[in-house]
């Protein structure tokens, strides 16, 4: 266990804050060794408004995992959302010295970081450059571009900044936690890496992230990511129209979403009454459930037709065959599936982590709600484009191939060396009289 990767993934949510800690099977599958949570009540939409009360969480979780797990954690992968998240689409390219010589990895890389020094709006910073399709010497279209000669090498590039604020609160209340930060990454990225499959990023597919605070979007199609945004709504919203609707508790509201609520109104039964008890010495009161379910309903139709505008807007409506997966704890509610069907018209599955999970110490983690927490983890041990992961296996291929040569042509003089060495004293000694 000492000598095996061991990564912690630490979602920082609207409603929880959870920590967990993986490492990769004998198969390859990852084996979560802890989980810890708690809830978080310094953040709100995505973003740390209370850094005492968000430190106080980060602490409890990570406190659980390390006892579970029985490690000491001290470096984290930590998820980035909210409304500030903006995406753009950038142009860049480079000139090479020569067409003679082939497009290599670090030409690659050297593209990419100059995407780093692009103009963006002041108090922003960008997180990730997801290179898209690259152009060599004005033919385009290009997936990959290794191997291949040309002197002009350019690339659009999927750009995703961060408002600094936000990044710098984050920091701020993780280091305060006594850790550090390994990556920060884009939480619907993060969940992509858990609920995806290759073939379905390949096909084209939308995954929506219905977490506490935002929804979460992220669009593949050829095994690269094209699109994603920030949805300002989750399922707080809909606990908070419930609240009201109702005119209950908080916590009346939260569990009557997730005990009896339904994302189609039409389901739900008109004679089924929920009683609620009364707030001190006050009658109990009844709730009916079709009403319930109307109330839900109407919210759940305002993130699903924000979401599919956003897939409108990206230009790949007709191009996702894997249709949409929705994940989070949101995707928990019923009928939602058959809702977002309904509105989009596209086929649609709930997205479970288990896509690369083994044999676990924790059950809970097969849950929507712990996509992202897995997906961080799982950062941890490959990159958000498949092609970076690529490079990085060629990469070490390489060093091994070239240790396993020098080692060979060292064993090759040495054996000619020792051979004259042996002439040399079979002469000296008069045995070789020719």
């Amino acid at each position: 266990m000492e000598n095996e990767k061991i990564v912690v993934g630490l979602d920082i949510g609207t409603t929880k804050i959870c920590a967990i800690v993986g490492r990769k099977n004998e198969f390859g599958k990852l084996e979560v060794l802890g989980m810890g949570k708690a809830e978080s009540d310094g953040v709100i939409r995505g973003i740390v408004t209370n850094i005492d009360k968000t430190v106080a969480a980060i602490e409890k979780a990570v406190r659980q995992a390390e006892d579970e797990a029985g490690i000491d954690i001290r470096v984290v992968n930590v998820g980035i959302a909210g409304q500030h998240i903006k995406s753009s689409i950038h142009h860049g390219s480079i000139t090479r010295d020569s067409n003679e010589d082939e497009i290599t990895i670090e030409d690659i890389n050297r593209l990419n970081n100059d995407m780093y020094r692009i103009v963006i709006p002041p108090g922003s910073e960008i997180i990730h450059v997801m290179p898209q399709d690259y152009t060599v010497d004005y033919e385009d279209g290009i997936k990959d571009p290794v191997g291949m000669s040309g002197v002009k090498l350019e690339a659009d590039f999927h750009v995703i900044t961060a408002q600094t604020n936000a990044i710098n609160n984050i920091n701020k209340c993780v280091r305060r936690a006594g850790l550090e930060i390994e990556n920060l990454i884009l939480e619907p990225l993060a969940s992509s890496l858990a609920v995806l499959s290759d073939e379905e990023k390949e096909a084209g597919i939308c995954l929506i992230d219905i977490g506490g605070g935002t929804t979460d979007i992220a669009i593949f199609h050829d095994n690269i990511i094209r699109h994603t945004a920030v949805i300002p709504f989750g399922g707080n919203i809909i606990t908070s129209d419930i609240k009201q609707g109702c005119m209950v508790m908080q916590h009346q509201a939260e569990l009557l979403k997730t005990k009896f609520g339904k994302a189609i109104g039409e389901e739900a039964s008109p004679n089924e009454i929920v009683s609620i008890p009364g707030i001190r010495n006050r009658a109990p009161k009844e709730i009916s459930i079709k009403n319930l379910a109307h109330i839900i309903e109407a919210r759940m139709e305002e993130i699903v037709e924000l979401a599919h505008m956003e897939i409108i807007t990206s230009g790949f409506e007709n191009r996702l065959a894997g249709g949409i997966v929705i994940t989070g704890g949101g995707s928990q509610l019923n009928s939602l599936k058959q809702l977002v069907e309904y509105m989009t018209g596209m086929d649609a599955r709930i997205g479970y982590p288990n896509e690369h999970l083994g044999r676990s110490k924790v059950d809970a983690v097969k849950s929507p709600m712990y996509a992202t927490s897995v997906g961080l983890v799982l950062s941890g041990f490959r990159a958000l484009d498949e092609r970076e992961n690529r490079y990085n296996e060629s990469k070490e291929h390489v060093k091994s191939h070239t240790g396993r040569k020098r080692e060979s042509t060292g064993d090759f003089f040495s054996k000619i060396l020792n051979k004259t060495k042996g002439l040399l004293i079979d002469d000296l000694d008069g045995k070789n009289d020719y």
